[in-house]
């Protein structure tokens, strides 16, 4: 794309009025879940996550960690299913990256520069799309964990919690957004997302309580927003602490998507 055609763009952007780009939204919004019914294994992480971690941490893990938590496996699978919906959002969060990249390698952006469409309609449609796989595995999480023992004993809560899982979800969206356009594939894109979902997952405290970690890693733990995340989860779920993690999850929240958004929209922007 020369300069002079993304100045072009960039400008009619702009002058697109807000009415405009929510109905663009919506059109691509429609176009990505028809892409889905047409290739329906793009669902098959959504679908399959779940249900395979939950049966693999309950029925594996869920002995031994379960007893130093002074319950046995159905202590465990009241810790692990929030824990689970945390790790869902970001791993969901995946996804977006992977998908966007590959609307650029098969030249579908191409085409969407060449429509008078807002830009940041591209962007938002992706991103409500990946927000419904998000709680389509969410909501799979849930009965499944419901199936193995897990207890609703606060049904606001666990709406709340939900809605947490989200917004933290939504935020590291943005992250894989700005990898979808830089790298250049969708391997390399999951490549860096393991690198960096592998250390946030085993180092907080999803899978098991920090208290048996070492020093180093416990610090670590404390300041990792999936902690976080994962606490308030089961604060709001199945009782105990919430404000702290709550407003922790939140300024993460915050933050990561005033900072990655620009950025996202920047570089969708001006790639070339």
């Amino acid at each position: 794309m020369s300069a002079s055609a993304l100045t072009s763009g960039l400008r009619a952007d702009a002058r697109i009025p807000l009415r405009a780009h929510l109905r663009h939204t919506g059109a691509l919004v429609r176009r990505n879940l028809l892409w889905i019914r047409q290739d329906p294994e793009s669902m098959f992480d959504a679908v399959l996550f779940p249900i395979v971690f939950t049966l693999l941490f309950v029925y594996v893990f869920g002995g031994s960690i379960g007893q130093s938590l002074g319950g046995g496996q159905e202590a465990y699978v009241q810790y692990i299913v929030p824990g689970l919906m945390a790790m869902m959002g970001m791993n969901m969060a995946q996804g977006v990256g992977t998908g966007f990249n590959q609307d650029f390698n098969t030249g579908v952006m191409d085409r969407f520069r060449s429509l008078p469409i807002g830009r940041g309609s591209v962007l938002f449609a992706k991103i409500s799309v990946e927000m419904m796989r998000m709680l389509i595995a969410t909501a799979i999480l849930l009965v499944v964990g419901v199936l193995v023992g897990f207890d609703i004993t606060d049904w606001p809560g666990l709406f709340a919690a939900v809605g947490l899982s989200a917004v933290f979800g939504s935020a590291l969206m943005w992250v894989f957004l700005t990898l979808g356009v830089v790298m250049k594939n969708a391997q390399s894109v999951q490549a860096m997302g393991f690198l960096v979902l592998m250390p946030l997952q085993f180092g907080s405290s999803i899978f098991a309580p920090p208290q048996s970690m070492p020093g180093w890693l416990q610090s670590f733990t404390e300041y990792n927003p999936l902690s976080a995340l994962a606490d308030a989860a089961r604060g709001l779920m199945v009782g105990g602490p919430v404000a702290h993690d709550l407003w922790m999850t939140l300024a993460w929240s915050v933050g990561i998507t005033a900072v990655m958004a620009p950025v996202a929209v920047h570089k969708f922007r001006t790639k070339s």
